[in-house]
């Protein structure tokens, strides 16, 4: 049988566009001490912290092995071991649960870091993702392939600009109560309009912004957790599934892997409502058009009413499911950790401590993270704190 598994504590950086005075290991320190902290682990050998999970990218931070430089902070090499995730963050958080479900360890920690600021453009560290053959040659980039897909849902759907403006526009209200927060403030629909193309028809203010930032995690078996910390958050379900890897296999207007990959979550946390039985969400949203598109595969939507759940404002602030309350990826994560963010704010609802932005009587979760080009892999997370366990949910 599974043993259950909580995170007992999380804390972020605040993101912002460039981090320039602070090394990787700078950066991430000071969070990995206030994890400490929180639980009074120490890196001693049979005293607490079992394993490590890093999450880095070789292209990002400009050096092979990127989670070498990592270890010292997580205490590798005086204890135990570490693992890297180059992948989504949110991936990190389910190998973690998974190594300590299963039995192998009873708490790890999990770090997190990203600094797209390190190079020139991201899109050259993304142009790497394709294949050498028949797509990098055409140029190819993540972001080309956002284009691709937008123009795809949008001409499907009948979706228009000016509906997927109002997306950033709520973004960035939510998120001007978020501290951590990069992109803030009152912006409008014309705003979004007029600002400049990126890639048609996405422009600057539809995409996520360049971001540095990091997130440390500790995660702990029952027994344990209860006894690091009086307010645990269980991580209930986790799912996670690969789309094709050409572009040109899949139909852009849809993802065929998001819903196995919640549907999987759900089906082990006991959903079988999303909309119904969450009280908030935390999406990865990386440019305005997959707000509705990943609506969609999350269950919360009918295939293509997308668009339509978010103008019925029940994703508001207030609303019957409130959708990222911290302000979201478009409000500035790391394309490589928006998923773990999506669970230190999902962790901090639940927990009653998201001042400012708090839903009232927040008790479960969903925590979505995508890595790969136009949504490619996805991963489902269902978080939930002790009232929500004990049927007790808002």
């Amino acid at each position: 049988m599974l043993r259950k598994v909580a995170i007992v504590s999380a804390h972020q950086t605040k993101f912002e566009e460039k981090k320039a005075d602070e090394r990787f290991q700078e950066m991430c320190y000071p969070l990995v001490r206030k994890c400490l902290d929180d639980t009074g682990l120490v890196f001693v050998p049979g005293r607490g912290i079992d394993f490590a999970i890093t999450c880095s990218d070789d292209f990002f931070d400009q050096r092979t092995i990127s989670d070498g430089p990592m270890g010292d902070l997580v205490g590798t090499g005086r204890w135990g071991g570490e693992e890297k995730v180059a992948c989504d963050g949110a991936e990190a958080i389910q190998y973690a649960a998974a190594g300590i479900a299963s039995g192998h360890y009873d708490i790890v920690i999990v770090l997190a870091h990203a600094k797209e600021s390190q190079v020139d453009s991201r899109n050259i560290v993304t142009f790497h993702a394709f294949e050498p053959f028949y797509t990098r040659f055409l140029g190819m980039d993540y972001t080309q392939a956002l284009g691709l897909q937008a123009e795809s849902y949008m001409n499907k759907w009948g979706v228009t600009e000016k509906q997927l403006a109002a997306i950033a526009v709520r973004a960035a209200k939510n998120g001007a109560k978020n501290p951590n927060a990069q992109r803030t403030g009152s912006i409008k629909v014309d705003d979004v309009m007029k600002s400049k193309v990126v890639v048609s028809p996405i422009k600057e203010l539809d995409l996520y912004p360049v971001s540095d930032g990091a997130v440390c995690m500790i995660l702990a078996e029952e027994t344990k957790a209860r006894v690091l910390t009086d307010k645990p958050v269980w991580i209930t379900g986790y799912g996670n599934c690969y789309d094709s890897y050409y572009l040109g296999d899949r139909n852009l207007y849809e993802s065929t892997s998001l819903p196995k990959a919640a549907w999987s979550a759900y089906r082990i946390a006991g959903i079988i409502d999303p909309m119904e039985e969450f009280d908030i969400a935390e999406i990865s949203v990386q440019a305005t058009y997959q707000e509705p598109l990943w609506y969609e595969g999350l269950g919360l939507a009918e295939q293509g009413k997308g668009m339509e759940l978010f103008e019925s404002g029940k994703t508001d602030m207030g609303g019957k499911l409130p959708v990222n309350p911290s302000g979201g990826q478009l409000c500035g994560n790391p394309l490589l950790l928006s998923g773990i963010v999506r669970g230190a704010e999902a962790f901090l609802q639940l927990r009653g401590e998201a001042n400012g932005y708090q839903v009232k009587g927040a008790g479960r979760a969903l925590v979505h993270g995508t890595a790969g080009p136009a949504g490619q892999f996805h991963t489902v997370l269902v978080l939930e704190n002790d009232k929500a366990q004990e049927g007790g949910k808002s």
